[in-house]
């Protein structure tokens, strides 16, 4: 049992110079219509740091604040509470003297945890105090992500014995609401929880990996992977986890030899996300991968991250009635999302447009998306041609990957229609070697190619950690364009909360334009090289990725070692 001090909260704020007598009095015309706690309702107007009220209320109750994030907690303590019980009262244990248990709760005078819990465990508790979020924080970090559901599994096996399977879980059509915690079935709750965690992360991929002797779940954050925190025992619950995953997107559950593919919908915090699912079979059980996708969500062309030069050749390039613009580079840089914000730009009521792709990535509106289908012979080559019986005026053809599509993609270029595609290739230049290498025609190239844009991603600087980098940082880059990049000053993230320790937090584009002039259509048809190609780009003004690059790390959104990693492969021959 907590024992107040003799003092009024509010006064004692106001005391202590954390609020004047004017917001306690607002905040008491609040707490009268609505009820709870003042002090909350003055965290709640903005009036009063969450850590300053909890240090306040610790010192009245007479117990211990704790900040978490600065705290070791034992792992002994954690084994005395299991996780349904954390999750359930929402406390941290933080650690165990004798028979004496400390535990971290947000709100103190709830007296019956404390008394729970001693009949629960066995042993003396003592309270301390700490922030909500910072102790959802610290029961996902040290039991991992849905441990509980995983207990609850456990428990319901026990009870019911082997052999329930999935019973009760039923398959809809409406997407998934992956909050809802109305729901008993712990493996739904499970696999609900990983989804949100992602989405909150803004993660773009799942994988769910089984090996030998464990099971890694990781998520893909701004390009890079990161291994998601996990109970132990996840490996004994594969088969369970798979075949939830399998039942939403509508895959075969007693298929296990073959790979699968579908997709379902979620929603979480208020946004639709649109999920493939793809499922390989390994040695040690099914491997699954789920990407994440914003419906309905476009960006313009100055969202991206073109340059001012940039997007004024693009934008021109836009206005011409036939031809075709190239995306290229390598899968996971962006080039949907560029093509996608292109057709956005041109879009109007004035034009047909028709896509055919694989997958539809995000649904556009006044737009015909064609899903290709090459078991039913339904691929990028022949839906061109049925494409092309319905008078459009603007195609894009999801990716040029053999020779068949790139010369019909070209034959509808050169019969005046304006066409978007993409190429793997690593820059501009080699998007004309490319097509050259699929025997394609130099003259066809020539007469039908506009502009090739090359394109990676960046990962942005962490606005709340962000700070100067030592000096010298950008002699990384080498010597660009006669600058010396060492005198610069250039920027990092320190790593905090917010961006998950790493210094970053989003992604922007780096581009390479090559705009089809006389010249390089003349080394084109004498089939010239990527190199010579290249100097001749540079001579016309076309800067590279790595240039492009530097001058967002001079504006201080990202740094040289991003533009370093994404750039490897680049030359510096200009």
């Amino acid at each position: 049992m907590v024992r107040k001090k003799e003092y009024r909260i509010g006064a004692e704020l106001v005391k202590r110079g954390l609020v004047t007598p004017e917001h306690v009095q607002e905040g008491l015309q609040i707490q009268a219509r609505t009820g709870g706690y003042l002090g909350r309702a003055l965290v709640k107007l903005g009036y009063l740091r969450e850590a300053d009220l909890l240090r306040v209320l610790a010192d009245q109750l007479s117990v211990q604040y704790i900040d978490l994030k600065n705290c070791e907690i034992q792992e002994t303590a954690i084994k005395k509470v299991p996780a349904k019980f954390a999750t359930h009262y929402r406390l941290i244990p933080i650690r165990l003297e004798r028979n004496t248990l400390t535990i971290c709760v947000a709100d103190p005078l709830e007296v019956g945890t404390v008394d729970d819990l001693r009949t629960l465990l066995n042993c003396e508790v003592k309270l301390a105090i700490s922030d909500e979020m910072s102790i959802l924080e610290a029961i996902k970090k040290h039991y991992g992500i849905g441990a509980s559901a995983l207990e609850q599994v456990v428990s319901d096996e026990m009870i019911r014995g082997a052999g329930s399977g999935n019973s009760g879980i039923t398959q809809t059509m409406e997407a998934l609401d992956v909050e809802d915690r109305s729901k008993d079935a712990s493996m739904v709750r499970f696999v609900n929880q990983i989804l949100l965690e992602a989405s909150e992360s803004r993660a773009t991929d799942i994988h769910i990996e089984p090996f030998e002797d464990e099971m890694k779940i990781r998520y893909r954050i701004d390009g890079i992977l990161y291994d998601a925190k996990i109970p132990p025992n996840l490996k004994q619950f594969q088969s369970s986890i798979v075949s939830r995953i399998k039942i939403v997107a509508n895959l075969d559950i007693a298929e296990h030899r073959l790979p699968q593919d579908g997709r379902f919908k979620i929603r979480a915090k208020d946004k639709e996300l649109d999920l493939r699912v793809s499922i390989l079979p390994t040695p040690y059980g099914e491997s699954v991968n789920i990407r994440l996708l914003t419906t309905n969500i476009f960006y313009g062309l100055d969202k991206i991250g073109f340059s001012q030069k940039n997007l004024a050749i693009l934008e021109e390039v836009l206005k011409k009635p036939h031809g075709i613009i190239f995306l290229t580079g390598p899968t996971g840089s962006g080039k949907t999302t560029t093509l996608y914000a292109c057709l956005n730009k041109i879009n109007d009521h004035q034009r047909k447009i028709i896509t055919i792709e694989d997958p539809i990535e995000y649904q556009m509106k006044d737009i015909t998306q064609i899903q290709i289908q090459p078991k039913i012979g339904l691929t990028f080559s022949s839906g061109l041609r049925s494409m092309l019986r319905h008078d459009p005026d603007i195609m894009m053809v999801g990716e040029v990957r053999d020779t068949e599509t790139a010369e019909i993609t070209i034959r509808v270029a050169l019969t005046g229609h304006l066409v978007f595609s993409t190429l793997h290739t690593n820059d501009a230049p080699g998007g004309i070697a490319r097509l050259l290498d699929m025997a394609i025609e130099p003259f066809l190239v020539v007469s039908s190619v506009e502009c090739i844009i090359a394109q990676r991603l960046v990962r942005l600087i962490c606005s709340h950690c962000k700070e100067k980098a030592p000096a010298g940082r950008g002699n990384l880059l080498g010597n660009i364009g006669g600058v010396d990049l060492g005198k610069v000053v250039t920027y990092r993230g320190r790593g905090c909360e917010r961006c998950n320790h790493t210094g970053y937090s989003g992604r922007t584009a780096i581009h390479e334009v090559l705009l089809m002039s006389d010249k390089i259509r003349e080394l084109c048809l004498a089939r010239a090289s990527s190199t010579e190609i290249r100097r001749q780009a540079a001579r016309e003004g076309m800067r590279s990725l790595r240039e492009d690059g530097w001058e967002k790390i001079a504006q201080g959104i990202t740094t040289v070692e991003e533009v370093v990693r994404v750039t490897q492969e680049q030359v510096s021959n200009v």
